[in-house]
């Protein structure tokens, strides 16, 4: 739990000290130097409170006793408000939003309402007063005032698009709907650690406020002050107007976030993170050609529809050979799979094996059961197929691939574990031998993989790629992936480094995928066969390679995977692509 704890602190300071939260800083200092001064000559009664009102109507105001030095809470308050609001909303900020039918940026929107409110508070005393009665009934928050932690629960819904390695496993527990104690501990820490930098300049705006005799002279200005510089900093976050300054900042965390994204301690601590079931698991390499006993398979959780068959249970299914197979109907890694599966639930169906697809979405399109039918249908896949919406099976496996299998015997033991595409007759030797197992006087037909059209090899192909804000790793352009409400312009490579993409234009970031304007590029530097991309809207994608007749891409509907280059033979390659307005760009997946 330690190792945990530290490595939330650490990428929470890291994120707490990059330039997506510079806009705040202002806030903050203003915020601590809201309060009431100190009064070296005089006292206030002990127990009266902000609910009371003051005789000058301040807002914000802290009690002093007499004869001691003033007790100011507010930047802990603040603070408090901040790690609260953040580890609500990022751990369930997604299930709220759903459950009320709610738009994403709706938290966002939140809290910058907050943050104008308490600038007003601060402006006009009765509405400052106004604003804090919903908490009056909480004593603790109340002992002096309760305005600094409303304040730290804005503040907090406005931290969550400050992205790094720790955030972003902290954003896919939080969407499994199933957070354990790992989760809520680096949730937490990570909290702690984004807000002690803003600590800092709370802790000076309040120090101010009580030492600098030119502030204690004019409190009431100043206040007036300070909530007129909030209201205007919630109309530029509102407006994006800060991003002009962020932008023109280099990105001086990124080198510390690479370093903490790519530490294999780190690596090993998060993955845990994603939920505390499946233990067992852990007991089977993945991809070892020798069957293992990897404990007891978990059962199907969380799941929504079923497609193909009535629910199903690995309970009712003991005494046959089951293959879980994990997987997303865009995911083109699964797509190439797909016809493994068909070939062994065609050959071994009737001599006990059950094939049963987990589909648990990438991407919240994904989630529509409509399209996961047309997407069975299309594939012609006909064994049982469920929906995992919140990833509740995918979390009890502790899976994160697209595509895996496991591989479980009649006993209902997972045997083997295979993470992505290859080794299909490895896999096939395994069912056979589980299944002449089960059923010793089985009579097998002879290998029917061997049947299957070949996939080109996988060594030194392009990984998939992915091109929005969420999982973007290999980005290398001008322009930064930031989810906003208006087009981010970016800049293409001229010479665009090996397996990476860069943008070029006017492009609408969102959390799972970026949205063109008129004239919107992409250059993609690939090593692959085949080039595939996942694509929505209305429009078209033009494709131009040197040496080679540009190609068009007619786009239509919903979310699909659109084949861009079908070669015989593996090759590296740069290709630029022009769309055309209102087209959403997904991945890049390669073959």
């Amino acid at each position: 739990m330690l190792t945990l704890a530290l490595i939330g602190l650490l990428g929470g300071l890291i994120t707490g000290v990059s330039p997506c939260v510079l806009p705040m800083l202002p806030i903050i200092f203003f915020a601590g130097t809201a309060g009431k001064p100190a009064d070296n000559g005089a006292a206030s009664k002990r127990g009266r409170s902000t609910a009371e009102g003051s005789a000058d109507g301040d807002v914000l105001v802290d009690e002093v006793e007499v004869g001691k030095p003033p007790r100011d809470f507010r930047p802990l308050k603040i603070i408090a408000g901040i790690v609260v609001s953040f580890t609500v909303f990022t751990l369930a900020g997604s299930v709220i939003l759903s459950a009320l039918g709610l738009p994403d940026n709706f938290l966002r929107w939140g809290g910058l309402t907050i943050l104008t409110l308490v600038g007003l508070g601060l402006i006009f005393p009765a509405l400052g007063h106004w604003i804090e009665k919903p908490f009056y009934r909480l004593p603790k928050i109340n002992k002096n005032n309760s305005g600094p932690f409303v304040l730290g629960l804005g503040l907090g819904t406005l931290y969550v698009p400050c992205a790094g390695p720790v955030l972003a496993a902290i954003t896919v527990a939080g969407a499994t709907g199933n957070v354990g104690w790992r989760t809520v501990v680096l949730t937490v820490t990570f909290a702690m650690g984004a807000a002690l930098p803003l600590l800092f300049f709370a802790s000076a705006g309040s120090r101010i406020s009580q030492r600098v005799k030119a502030y204690r002279d004019h409190a009431r200005g100043f206040r007036i002050g300070g909530g007129i510089v909030m209201i205007a900093l919630a109309v530029a976050l509102a407006f994006n107007i800060t991003d002009v300054i962020q932008r023109s900042l280099p990105s001086y965390t990124s080198g510390l976030e690479k370093k903490v994204a790519e530490n294999e301690t780190v690596q090993g601590a998060l993955a845990p993170a994603l939920g505390a079931g499946g233990e067992e698991l852990a007991k089977c390499k993945p991809g070892a050609a020798e069957l293992a006993s990897c404990g007891t398979a978990p059962a199907f959780t969380g799941t929504q529809q079923w497609f193909n068959s009535a629910p199903v249970t690995l309970a009712g299914l003991k005494g046959k050979v089951v293959l879980i197979d994990f997987w997303a109907y865009s995911c083109i890694n699964c797509q190439r799979a797909t016809p493994h599966l068909l070939a062994w639930d065609k050959a071994y169906k009737s001599l006990g094996l059950e094939i049963v697809g987990v589909h648990s979405p990438e991407f919240a399109f994904e989630k529509s059961a409509g399209n996961v039918q047309s997407a069975i249908r299309k594939e012609k896949i006909t064994y049982p197929v469920v929906q995992d919406n919140n990833l509740a099976t995918w979390t009890a496996y502790r899976n994160q691939y697209w595509p895996a299998k496991y591989l479980i015997d009649a006993q209902g033991t997972v045997r083997s574990i295979k993470f992505g595409e290859g080794s299909y007759d490895q896999t096939e030797n395994q069912i056979r031998e589980l299944l002449t197992a089960a059923n010793p006087g089985v009579k097998l037909p002879a290998p029917v993989d061997g049947t299957v059209k070949a996939d080109v090899g996988m060594d030194g192909r392009t990984p998939e790629t992915y091109l929005a804000y969420a999982r973007s790793t290999n980005m290398k352009g001008t322009g930064k992936l930031v989810p906003r409400n208006t087009p981010t312009a970016f800049g293409l490579n001229a010479a665009q480094p090996d397996d990476t993409y860069s943008l070029g234009g006017n492009w609408l970031v969102g959390p799972q995928d970026v949205t063109s304007s008129k004239g919107s590029q992409a250059r993609l530097n690939y090593n692959a066969a085949k080039v595939y991309h996942v694509l929505s809207g209305q429009g078209t994608v033009t494709v131009s390679i040197a040496g080679e007749p540009d190609k068009t891409i007619q786009v239509s509907g919903t979310p699909n995977a659109y084949e861009l280059v079908n070669k015989s033979a593996v090759e590296r390659k740069t290709m630029t692509l022009t769309y055309s307005a209102g087209i959403s760009a997904f991945t890049f997946a390669f073959g």
